[in-house]
């Protein structure tokens, strides 16, 4: 059976426990040609910088070679839905493109972002669904509607690194933006922390929550690792004493703006991380953001030039975590 990486639930916690034991045990002694004659296709609908370039590095360091594709921008535009009269602007079907990328590459690996439409549909990851439907080979996600499985990973291996475990007290708290984002990179931090036997507080204002489906996977997990997962609209009370701060923008839940449950962004400015939020955190706290990030307006420079800063040393751990995922599915 050909094994994807596109779900935490694809790896589950002894799944994650072996993938960041692996990228640890690397990034002290790195491995060799481990890639050696693999080939991985990439192929992005949407822009990249530490995606592309950490799998890109993954497979070259080791050995292998990638080939990227960035569909509407060199190729056909794609279509995903079945049964569609296709007399728009995609000219070709995923289901003869996949297969044949699979012919020419040992591997996938595809990024899509949520389509904006609904939750429901996100949840559905409609994009990674028909990927994994029509490749012979394995599919890996480099961030879909729903996860960025690799980006948790690299979040955990960098709370991992600074205290020695994975099981202290983090908070995921939202920060504000121009417009409203995916929940992806906040779903996929959640799920990995409560896979990691963290003690996890998700902070959000009102009609800004995560999906039902997703607070119960994380429930669940946390359940298995002797974790724990709470939610709260008070910010200042989930920093205290968190060891690791994740900061994310990311837009209401469907309907929630419509509705008036959930407040405009432009008015939510004081959620924006700052100094003294940090000092509200324990005294050895790390603070960490998936980046790109928008200064001043996300996250406050106070905080991405102050020592609590990890950014730069999580944006590294990508490239240590995919390669070990990379080692499992090949």
């Amino acid at each position: 059976m050909t094994r994807h990486i596109t779900h935490l639930r694809d790896l589950g916690p002894e799944g994650v426990a072996r993938v960041l034991a692996q990228a640890v045990a690397w990034k002290e002694a790195p491995p060799g040609k481990i890639f050696a004659d693999k080939l991985l296709a990439m192929v992005f609908f949407n822009p990249s910088l530490r995606t592309r370039a950490s799998f890109e590095a993954a497979m070259l360091r080791h050995g292998g070679n990638a080939i990227v594709l960035e569909v509407g921008n060199g190729t056909w535009k794609l279509e995903d839905r079945d049964g569609v009269v296709m007399d728009g602007d995609r000219a070709e079907h995923v289901k003869e493109a996949v297969p044949v990328l699979a012919r020419y590459a040992d591997a996938l690996a595809v990024r899509t972002f949520s389509g904006g439409v609904s939750d429901a549909e996100d949840e559905l990851d409609p994009v990674i669904a028909a990927f994994r439907a029509h490749s012979p080979v394995p599919v890996i996600s480099m961030e879909s509607a729903r996860e960025h499985p690799c980006q948790g990973l690299a979040d955990l291996l960098t709370v991992q690194k600074a205290f020695g475990t994975t099981k202290v007290p983090v908070t995921l708290t939202w920060a504000p933006h121009m417009k409203p984002l995916p929940k992806a990179v906040p779903n996929s931090f959640l799920l990995t922390a409560a896979a990691c036997g963290a003690d996890i507080t998700v902070a959000h204002p009102e009609g800004y929550e995560l999906t039902p489906e997703v607070r119960a996977e994380a429930e669940a997990y946390a359940k298995a690792t002797g974790g724990s997962v709470r939610f709260t609209h008070n910010q200042g009370e989930a920093l205290k004493g968190a060891k690791a701060v994740c900061a994310k923008a990311w837009g209401p839940a469907t309907g929630a703006a419509d509705s008036g449950t959930a407040a405009s962004m432009s008015s939510l400015g004081p959620w924006m991380p700052t100094a003294a939020h940090m000092h509200a955190a324990a005294k050895d706290a790390v603070f960490l953001h998936c980046l790109p990030v928008r200064r001043n307006l996300e996250v406050h420079d106070s905080v991405l030039d102050g020592p609590w800063s990890r950014v730069t040393d999580e944006a590294e751990n990508r490239f240590h975590v995919q390669r070990a995922l990379l080692a499992s599915m090949f």
